[in-house]
């Protein structure tokens, strides 16, 4: 009599395989077991790394050797400048003969490089801006709103429409709307306007002049 066949074998994909036997273990590999199941080639390499986003400049400049904690920019708002500036830390934009843009991210100064300004020149403005760092010169608007923070020094002639400030000033202060002197705030200097609010805890040394307002009233 003819021995009885042997039952096919089911072959299954992730099936595990008896070494020299060709015998097949019915056992499915579960996701667990995959790092084993890795050719011999890959067994002695690292695992393979997701692609990393773009760091922010301050995390890359850390890897760089130092490390790059840019500040507040010293304005906020569209004005143009003419004048120098003096930049410890990283310029990027475009520039160009016909207008252009262009980003300074600067360190935080410390120590007696605080007493030189940031921007030494005429900034002229149309709509607002804010001031928060250490400016001198002269700054103009015909129609413009000026805003000094309260950790913002301005060593210059001012001639706006609207001024708030909360931070020190040493210079002449017009605004040929109001003046608007918060608390904490120094001014070193004549102040010229219609309309002049000063709240208690501001310093204010100089001669105020009121000014006749342009439509005429008092």
């Amino acid at each position: 009599m003819p021995p009885a066949a042997k039952p096919a074998l089911k072959h299954e994909p992730n099936a595990k395989t008896e070494s020299g036997t060709g015998n097949t273990i019915r056992s499915v590999q579960t996701p667990a077991e995959t790092p084993r199941r890795l050719p011999n080639a890959l067994a002695g390499a690292e695992p393979q790394r997701r692609p990393v986003a773009a760091q922010p400049l301050s995390q890359s400049s850390r890897q760089n050797g130092f490390n790059f904690q840019p500040r507040i920019p010293v304005l906020q708002g569209e004005a143009i400048y003419h004048g120098w500036l003096p930049v410890d830390g990283i310029i990027s934009g475009q520039l160009g003969a016909s207008g252009s843009t262009l980003t300074i991210k600067q360190r935080p100064r410390n120590g007696a490089a605080e007493s030189a300004p940031e921007l030494n020149g005429e900034i002229t403005f149309k709509d607002m801006l804010r001031v928060n760092g250490h400016i001198a010169g002269r700054v103009f608007s015909q129609k413009g709103t000026l805003i000094i923070d309260a950790s913002a020094r301005v060593d210059a002639c001012i001639d706006v429409a609207v001024a708030v400030i909360s931070g020190t000033v040493n210079g002449e202060v017009i605004g040929h709307e109001r003046v608007e002197v918060g608390r904490g705030a120094i001014i070193k200097g004549d102040i010229s306007t219609p309309s002049l609010s000063l709240k208690p805890g501001a310093v204010f040394e100089g001669d105020c002049r009121i000014l006749k307002e342009e439509n005429g009233d008092k």
